[in-house]
């Protein structure tokens, strides 16, 4: 049993949390809009990148809606505060996501950074078996958070190992493959590595929320803490892996993705011709038919 189950909530706390699984939700439905349409201004390789992207929006959807739905089913209002209904609410779903989007970031991060051949394969088979290795070592030690005994200590601390060991491997895929991109990609790809770092710091915060801050306002803080960084690590990272495809495919020639970068605003005003004003003075270029 989680520990969320084991408080009651005021108004304040209750509605927090479900406002944010809703965020989480619908910030998901429109990532998966927007790879959708951007996919086809990458070069046919990367857009592999997009589909992949598109399938842990649909995935992480679905959990973070049965998730609202739990919450608000798990509690009801008795008049003072939000009690136990009889239904319990689980964080045993994210696990069960986190099993199918993990492996699915990796391998994105592969395809982007023109790993290929063997080096990908043996990559690949290290990410699926680690992700998972992680997720569910953390998923067995999760059941024991309300009592803390030792197996949500050790099971935590397994997963640790497994969580740096793929930390060290998506720094070496990220690092040992710089070189190989455009000047324009590199400092996207750099900042790729600060945001996994950060973002998935926060789901081992979360995990021991429970012996950090055992209490509704530490739910509420776990909550939060877990959604920010779903939405961080699936959604803002498929960005970034984007605008990095679209700089390669650019850079390879690939006329759409040439087109967008050339489109793309970069300060001033920009007149019908595509020219920009620098600033309102002598920066406009003639129009046909009109002096300059």
């Amino acid at each position: 049993m989680n520990f969320e189950n084991t408080f009651s909530y005021n108004p304040d706390q209750f509605t927090l949390i479900s406002h944010v699984l809703s965020l989480g939700f619908a910030v998901m439905a429109a990532g998966l809009v927007y790879f959708l349409v951007t996919r086809s201004s990458l070069a046919p390789r990367y857009q592999f990148s997009s589909v992949l992207s598109a399938v842990v929006m649909v995935s992480a959807f679905f959990e973070l809606f049965l998730l609202y739905q739990r919450w608000v089913g798990a509690f009801r209002w008795d008049g003072t505060a939000f009690v136990q209904s009889g239904l319990l609410f689980s964080n045993g779903y994210r696990y069960v996501n986190w099993s199918i989007d993990v492996p699915v970031l990796l391998i994105q991060l592969l395809v982007v950074m023109g790993v290929t051949g063997r080096r990908f394969h043996q990559s690949w088979v290290v990410f699926v078996l680690g992700g998972l290795a992680m997720i569910y070592t953390g998923y067995v030690g999760q059941f024991h958070e309300v009592e803390r005994d030792a197996p949500y200590w050790v099971w935590g601390l397994v997963s640790t190992g497994f969580f740096v060991l793929l930390l060290a491997l998506v720094a070496r895929i990220i690092f040992g493959n710089l070189a190989r991109l455009p000047e324009s990609a590199r400092g996207t790809a750099r900042a790729v590595w600060w945001l996994v770092l950060v973002s998935w710091l926060l789901y081992p915060g979360a995990y021991l929320m429970p012996a950090l801050w055992d209490s509704a306002d530490g739910v509420v803080a776990r909550q939060i803490t877990y959604t920010v960084a779903d939405i961080t690590s699936k959604v803002v990272y498929g960005v970034l892996l984007g605008i990095i495809a679209r700089r390669v495919s650019s850079a390879e020639g690939y006329a759409p993705a040439v087109a967008d970068e050339v489109a793309l605003p970069r300060g001033g005003i920009t007149d019908a011709g595509g020219v920009t004003d620098g600033g309102g003075r002598g920066g406009r270029r003639g129009r046909p038919g009109h002096g300059r």
